[in-house]
């Protein structure tokens, strides 16, 4: 007996399981992850925005955020793109229609923002990148486009429409992947939707990496898109390649002392090919705790958009700790610091920013599992993991948050 088909829409209110995904995780890892498109409508059901429009106008206006203002040109279908920070007298001149404000990395300056990051812990947490905000004026959208990585559009306020191309995943082959070459977007030369929704607050969009998709609000709304961190192999080969390099002893070199004399000197023949093989197999990092450092430093700095610098200098450690013990004072960790661990020989490796901090595993899973540490966490970590937070302290990837008490 044939599987009915998947559905593309669901309703998660109708679900037993009470989630964001309307259905058990691991079946949505299993039938939907990286495989086909997916609508969940009431997937935050009486969801209120925890970001207001203005807010992310202000947010836009500073220096530090990364933004982007889009404007649509209906009649000549021309784009304009400019990159903030803005003047806040920008905004009142836009009009009511065709432009899209979007900021990058909300969830670093927004605790609200934030806070929606948890309902998506059926994922690593290292592979989340950041929640982008998007404001659209009626009718304001970006073009057709393809992104190259995983993104969950959840809707916050008002309503946008969206059309993707599920031709894929519906068997029917990869649809085109050209760009127009008139614009400064990567925008889709050709679309063909398959699929058309309305989305209103709570609803929410799955979309596997490369999947066409354009959306245009039916009235002004802000968008929450949670993207994954998914590095090219370009890039992880170009890492690990100067890792190596960088390691290499000089005396490594190729060899080939069972030489015999060539058929043609000038020939490189299969032979050589096998020895030049051997070479760089001996550069590989055959030791897994070698690899694994590699690429917990890697995937924790990748992708950074602020580079996390040491701010005021830490009281001294006996006051820090008494400070802690008497309940005066907590550390909060920096909003950029990424941070994964993995256990290792001997125990684990926390992995902050690109760096590794060797520890028991015990300790490395509570500094990844907790953003702010009071004095009972800090005094249930090993000598190892409270060395690991004070010179993490001194780079300024956690900071002192002293009480008003007394």
């Amino acid at each position: 007996m044939s599987r009915a088909p998947l559905p593309f829409e669901i309703d998660a209110r109708q679900s037993a399981d009470g989630g964001p995904l309307g259905m058990p995780a691991e079946r949505f890892l299993r039938d939907y992850w990286q495989k086909r498109p997916l609508l969940i409508r009431n997937a935050f059901p009486d969801l209120g925005s925890p970001l207001q429009p203005e807010d992310l106008a202000g947010l836009a206006c500073e220096e530090f955020a990364l933004s982007r203002l889009i404007r649509h040109d209906r009649e000549r279908d021309s784009w304009q793109v400019e990159t903030g920070p803005f003047d806040e007298a920008v905004f009142p001149g836009l009009g009511d229609r065709d432009w899209t404000l979007l900021v990058q990395d909300v969830d670093k300056w927004d605790a609200d923002v934030a806070a929606l990051l948890p309902h998506f812990s059926f994922l690593p947490r290292w592979r989340i990148d950041d929640i982008m905000v998007s404001f659209a004026a009626t009718g304001g959208s970006v073009g057709a486009h393809v992104d190259q990585y995983d993104v969950f559009l959840l809707q916050g306020q008002g309503h946008r429409r969206w059309q993707i191309d599920a031709g894929e995943a519906m068997g029917h082959g990869l649809p085109p992947q050209d760009f127009r070459d008139d614009v400064e977007l990567k925008l889709l030369r050709s679309f063909t939707p398959t699929h058309e929704w309305v989305l209103g607050p709570g609803d929410m969009l799955y979309l596997p990496p490369m999947v066409p998709h354009h959306g245009v609000a039916e009235d002004p709304c802000l968008t929450f898109s949670v993207g994954m961190r998914a590095p090219s192999v370009a890039e992880l080969m170009g890492d690990y390649i100067d890792t190596l390099a960088a390691e290499a002893d000089e005396s490594m070199r190729y060899h080939d002392e069972a030489l015999v004399p060539p058929a043609d000197p000038n020939e490189i023949d299969g032979a050589a090919m096998v020895r030049v093989v051997e070479a760089l197999n001996v550069m590989r990092m055959k030791d897994p705790d070698r690899l694994g450092d590699w690429f917990g430093s890697f995937i924790t700095g990748y992708r950074n958009a602020q580079q996390v610098v040491s701010g005021e200098m830490p009281p001294p450690r006996i006051e820090l700790e008494w400070l802690l013990s008497q309940g005066q004072a907590t550390l909060l960790r920096n909003p950029f610091s990424r941070v994964a661990w993995r256990r290792a020989k001997g125990g684990a490796r926390l992995y902050v920013s690109g760096t590794a901090w060797p520890m028991p595993v015990r300790d490395a899973r509570l500094l990844a599992a907790q953003a702010q540490l009071d004095g009972r966490s800090y005094a249930a970590l090993s000598d190892a993991g409270r060395e690991a937070v004070l010179e993490l302290l001194a780079q300024g990837h956690y900071t002192v948050l002293e009480s008003d008490a007394g």
